[in-house]
């Protein structure tokens, strides 16, 4: 099929390469032209595993391409996929200021289309959405809502660093539509997806993405919570939280109950909040849910209190990223933490295998340079000069690398292990975070 998709930040770049790899003819479209540049030439906007081959293989076979102008992407494609943000504002709600614009881009560009068009909207939204951006289209377009063209909720479930698998392997396809013809499109796309395919009411599919995220949040604090208390009474959290796993009919999975450092990223706080906020617009009391936050920025006291307890002043950080395996460093817990110790006149030193200054784009790179403008003296590429003078060693990522240069660490190093790696528990100089 030909498909556009609006937008190739994170959720764009994973679709165009993991749509573009069963068979797929991707016209991927966004504004930045960087990004359209970046594509164009075979190389990913992201770093995630296994995005770079996709997207390559993908341009070299002829089957993603990039542009700027959402007019020539509507033109050449049957159904236009928005990937694109929409961030959290100061009260808990989001800006869907750029994914309304788009939908006008889709409308203007539809006057002069015969063919049914399908419009599927993968960012997350408030719900209502659907319907706002179904009459941005007819307003702009003089067409007629599922008789013209079909607006589908379409939500992700990605997880940065493990995105491309959960693409392929997600727990549901879900789909929300006033148009069977839309849903009907929507499976044809997801044909080679193996995963149950089911249409639901759309201010489900808007909701989901929200309750998903904030019930994870719960279990990362609650995990947290647990393991200061462990920490107190000489228990080991982790050993505990594999025991409470194990428990598959009355707990949950064990994913996300894994004591260790506060959530992060752009999906739990940002979807945490929206609910939040949702629940205030709608007079509802949610306790449970407002109080999630405040144990989460808790943990980030406690994680620096902690740091602070040492009185080490040279403090090497190894992962700076919001999670391995990528580049994103929008809300990691990691970036906010070195910002304080740089703030607190602690001599910083910082290696992330996945992060190249030369490689930050967008809004990735102006996080960075806001909270740490003096990267290029605290950021190595080398292994060696990274952990030479170090005092106090901290273990924000777990990785492969670090079973190969282990026995570079010296013996008189200090070492604050936040995420639980099993390899460095035998060092003799070894603390676990709340284990």
């Amino acid at each position: 099929m030909k498909l556009s998709i609006f937008g190739i930040g994170y959720v764009g770049c994973v679709n165009a390469g993991s749509l573009a790899k069963v068979g797929h003819n991707i016209v991927a479209v966004d504004p930045d032209l960087n990004k359209v540049r970046l594509i164009n030439s075979g190389k990913p906007t992201i770093v995630e595993h296994k995005i770079d081959e996709y997207v390559n293989r993908g341009v070299g076979l002829n089957l993603i391409r990039a542009t700027h102008d959402p007019t020539e992407a509507v033109d050449n494609s049957d159904v236009a996929i928005i990937c694109v943000g929409t961030p959290t504002t100061v009260d808990g709600n989001l800006d869907m200021s750029v994914l309304y614009s788009v939908a006008r881009d889709i409308g203007k560009a539809l006057r002069s289309k015969e063919k049914f068009f399908t419009v599927a909207i993968r960012s997350t939204v408030m719900p209502g959405t659907n319907a706002k951006v179904a009459s941005i289209i007819q307003e702009e377009s003089s067409k007629t809502i599922d008789r013209d063209f079909a607006v589908v909720s379409n939500p992700e479930f990605l997880r940065e660093g493990i995105a491309v698998n959960d693409f392929f392997a997600p727990p549901y396809t879900i789909v929300g539509s006033s148009s069977d013809e839309g849903v009907n499109v929507m499976n044809d796309v997801f044909a080679s997806i193996s995963a149950p395919f089911v249409r639901v009411d759309i201010r489900l599919a808007e909701l989901i993405k929200f309750v998903n995220n904030s019930f994870h949040a719960l279990k990362v604090s609650f995990s947290n919570e647990v393991g200061r208390i462990c920490k107190e009474i000489g228990t080991d959290s982790q050993e505990l939280m594999e025991l409470f796993s194990k428990d598959t009919i009355l707990n949950s999975s064990h994913a996300y109950l894994r004591p260790g450092p506060p959530y992060g990223g752009t999906c739990l706080p940002k979807d945490l909040k929206a609910l939040n906020f949702i629940a205030d617009e709608n007079n509802v009391s949610t306790p449970i849910l407002n109080v999630i936050d405040i144990s989460n920025r808790q943990q980030s006291e406690y994680m620096l209190s902690r740091i602070r307890e040492f009185n080490k002043r040279t403090i090497g950080v190894f992962g700076l990223a919001f999670k391995p395996g990528t580049n994103d460093l929008r809300c990691s817990p990691s970036l906010e933490m070195c910002k304080q110790l740089v703030e607190e006149q602690y001599q910083l030193k910082i290696f992330d295998e996945n992060l190249v200054l030369s490689q930050l784009i967008g809004k990735n790179k102006n996080t960075f340079l806001e909270y740490l403008p003096q990267f290029d003296k605290l950021l190595f590429r080398d292994i060696d000069k990274f952990l030479k003078d170090i005092e106090l060693l901290i273990f924000a990522h777990n990785s492969e690398s670090i079973k190969k240069w282990r026995p570079k660490i010296h013996r008189d190093v200090t070492i604050l292990d936040i995420v639980g790696i099993k390899e460095i528990k035998g060092h003799p100089n070894y603390q676990g975070i709340t284990w």
